[in-house]
């Protein structure tokens, strides 16, 4: 395969912009560089590398912000003198030959730097700031460095933001060519407008970012399949779920399945989390839903289960959301009671092979615990509303996940769940000997592709 050029591509803009924010989005690495409200985090140039399976594709450099543009243009005019010959990369090197340069200004000095040496740049704008002098004064020097600029509009989904009054002015300083993109919380497109326009800009780059762009569409659905294979498993899992109790244990047994549901779900939320390039500490706090990888409302809870408009069925035992099997395992024989037990004694085995092992269990004076549907149905509604989240969600995003609103949507289980209420060997409640289960696969497999729908 013919080596392609990787570009490279300096982020520029003021201090305290969203410069790091933004390759931390680009990279899905929310470890990059260092975040802070604080003025002048990035003190020095970062790269980092981003490519396809392939081969490399960008350099993305990281610099410090600009702080006194509006001081070192005066500077850089007085430098120039009565030589108007000067062109701007020149006058540019001659204030980088100065001893101003590792001085008074030695962080513009580091961005503009690092801007002769890249091929192009994405200036990053706050768009919640009013049009200012420093700004202008900002494009100014960094137009003198002669290399193309794509201005990224950042915070664009802020109430506070001035999309249009950002647009009026570059177009007036003849930048045309501008992106919107929220590292916080990005468009589902916005890598392909940036990289599009980069494109526009830089037409020898066009087939790299090309593959660049088919790569990130191509892993957006492989982290989605990862994750709704993740969502179908646990519910069937869950719904296989089955135990057989003595009535004197049950008490302590529903609490047993309670516990191991619910760890059962922070496995999977888990997995989520990792499959998103999440860490589960970055989506904590004490105010939401979603902590430690935990869910704070309890699943058993009936707040939960009202908050997502469910309620429990008629099996459900009392305040647990479990359901109790011998109303089904009964359900449909015109023996009574007493007549059926009375002609099963010491017909186990024949009954087994008949009825399964279910009724041998209610033969012999158990009761069995499954989850009930609400509980199923509420599972589903969590884990597919925090997959929508993660879907959405920038890795320069420093807020807690916050999930409203969750509703379970449909008031029966899918045709799979009902598959798996039979099958409890499914279930790792059971062991692990059956997970590999090929009817269970394609269960799962089923499961996920209607969860996708």
């Amino acid at each position: 395969m013919t080596k392609q050029p990787v570009m490279q591509l300096a982020v520029v803009g003021h201090t305290n912009v969203g410069k790091t924010s933004l390759l931390r989005t680009l990279t899905r690495d929310s470890r990059f560089g260092e975040v802070s409200p604080q003025h002048s985090t990035t003190r020095h140039v970062e790269r980092i590398r981003l490519g396809t399976d392939s081969q490399p594709v960008l350099d993305l450099f990281d610099t410090p912000g600009l702080e006194d543009a509006m001081a070192l243009l005066a500077y850089t005019e007085q430098l120039t003198g009565t030589d108007k010959r000067l062109d701007g990369p020149a006058r540019i090197s001659n204030f980088l030959a100065s001893s101003a340069a590792s001085q008074r200004f030695e962080q513009e000095a580091k961005v503009l730097r690092q801007l002769l040496k890249s091929d192009a740049a994405l200036y990053v704008i706050d768009a919640r700031e009013p049009v200012l002098a420093k700004y202008r004064d900002e494009l100014a020097l960094l137009n003198m460095c002669g290399k193309p600029l794509l201005p990224v509009l950042n915070f664009t989904r802020n109430p506070q933001q001035q999309t249009q009054h950002w647009r009026d002015a570059l177009a007036r300083l003849g930048l045309h060519a501008v992106v919107c993109f929220d590292t916080v919380s990005p468009p589902e497109d916005g890598e392909q407008g940036l990289y599009d326009s980069l494109a526009l800009l830089r037409q020898d780059y066009r087939a790299p970012l090309q593959s660049l762009q088919l790569w990130h569409q191509q892993q957006s659905r492989q982290r989605e399949q990862a994750a709704l294979q993740q969502i179908a498993g646990l519910l069937v899992d869950v719904a296989a779920a089955r135990m057989a109790v003595k009535p004197e244990q049950a008490e302590t047994e529903l609490e047993h399945l309670q516990h191991w549901v619910r760890q059962r779900e922070h496995f999977c939320v888990e997995h989520l989390l990792r499959i998103y390039a999440f860490d589960r500490n970055e989506v904590s706090a004490d105010d939401v839903p979603l902590q430690e990888g935990r869910w704070s409302t309890d699943l058993f809870s009936s707040q939960a289960l009202a908050d997502a408009g469910l309620k429990l069925g008629g099996g459900a035992a009392a305040g647990a959301a479990v359901g109790f099997g011998i109303d089904v395992v009964t359900a449909g024989f015109s023996l009574g009671m007493g007549t059926l037990l009375g002609g099963l004694i010491g017909g186990t085995a024949q009954l087994g092979r008949r009825y399964g092992k279910r009724m041998v269990n209610l033969v012999q004076g158990y009761e069995e615990l499954t989850v009930n549907d609400s509980i199923l149905q509420l599972l589903q509604a969590r884990q597919l509303h925090l997959l929508a989240t993660l879907r959405k969600r920038g890795h320069a995003a420093s807020d807690s996940i916050r999930i409203a609103d969750i509703a379970a949507g449909q008031d029966k289980l899918p045709e799979p769940l009902k598959t798996a209420r039979s099958q409890p060997h499914w279930s790792s409640l059971s062991g692990t000997s059956h997970l590999q289960d090929g009817d269970r696969s394609k269960c799962v497999d089923q499961l996920a592709d209607m969860l996708a729908g």
